[in-house]
C-alpha cells in the first residue's frame, strides 16, 4: 500500500469509527475481483472471501438481535423478518451512507460502467468490510457496528427508515406500464399479539410480484412494493 492509499484507508477508519489493527484487512475487503485481476499482483487479495465470511457474520448479528428483542417469535418469522432487512438492496443503502464506493480499487472497465455505484457491488463491499471487521477485532466489536446500523430498519422498516413511499412509486409504475394498478391481498399475520407480523402478497393481474411483511399491514405492503420494485430492477438490468 502507498501513502495515499493509506491516508484514503485512514480516512475511511474515521467514517465508520474504527481502527483496524491490520489495515491490510481493510485494503482487501475494498478491493473488488475486477482490479486484483487487471493487476495480476500474487500478492494482492480481493475481497470475495471477507464478503463470503461477512454475509455469515450479518446474518448471526441480526438473528442475535432479532432473538434478544422477539423472545417469542417462532423460526420461520424471524427468519422473514430479518430478509426484510438484510438484502442487497438494504446493503446497499448502508454502503452508500459511508460513501463505500469512493474506497473501492475498481478494474477500469467496472469503474468506466459505474461500478462504484452498482448495488450488487456496493453490497458485496459492505459484507467484506463486515467480514474485515470480525477478524480484526471479534464478535465484540464487530456485533455494535452492526447493531447501530440495522436496529432503524428493524424499528421501522425499510420503506419508513428511507421515508420512501414504494407504494405510491409501484403504483405509478403499473399505471404507466400496464395501464393498471397493483392489488394487494393481506395473507396472514405471525406471532403473538405484542410482536404480531403482518403479511401482504402484491400482484398485477394474475400474476404475484412479491411478498412484504411488517409490524402493520401499512409497513407489509410497503415492503411487497418495494420488492416488487426491486424485483422489477434486477429484471431490467
Amino acid at each position: 500500500m502507498n501513502k495515499e492509499r493509506i491516508e484514503r484507508l485512514n480516512n475511511f477508519e474515521s467514517v465508520i469509527d474504527y481502527r483496524f489493527e491490520d489495515l491490510h484487512l481493510l485494503d482487501t475487503a475494498l478491493t473488488h475481483r475486477s482490479y486484483s485481476n487487471e493487476i495480476r499482483d500474487p500478492d494482492l487479495s480481493d475481497n470475495e472471501r471477507l464478503e463470503f465470511l461477512g454475509d455469515s457474520v450479518i446474518a448471526l448479528c441480526i438473528s442475535d438481535i432479532l432473538i434478544a428483542e422477539f423472545p417469542t417469535l417462532k423460526e420461520g418469522d424471524l427468519s422473514k423478518l430479518r430478509a426484510s432487512v438484510v438484502n442487497e438492496h438494504s446493503l446497499a443503502k448502508v454502503a452508500a451512507l459511508f460513501s463505500l464506493g469512493s474506497y473501492l480499487l475498481l478494474g477500469k472497465g467496472e469503474e468506466a460502467y459505474g461500478g462504484r455505484t452498482k448495488r450488487s457491488i456496493l453490497a458485496d463491499a459492505f459484507e467484506a468490510v463486515t467480514g474485515a471487521l470480525f477478524l480484526d477485532g471479534g464478535y465484540e466489536q464487530v456485533f455494535p457496528f452492526i447493531k447501530n446500523i440495522f436496529e432503524p430498519l428493524l424499528a421501522g422498516g425499510i420503506g419508513d427508515a428511507n421515508h420512501r413511499d414504494y407504494k405510491s412509486m409501484f403504483q405509478e409504475f403499473c399505471q404507466k406500464e400496464y395501464n393498471t394498478i397493483p392489488h394487494y391481498e393481506h395473507t396472514g399475520k405471525h406471532g403473538p399479539d405484542h410482536e404480531t407480523l403482518f403479511e401482504v402478497r402484491i400482484s398485477i393481474g394474475e400474476k404475484t410480484e412479491a411478498t412484504g411483511i411488517g409490524r402493520n399491514k401499512k409497513a407489509a405492503e410497503q415492503d411487497a412494493a418495494r420488492k416488487a420494485l426491486e424485483n422489477l430492477a434486477d429484471k431490467a438490468e
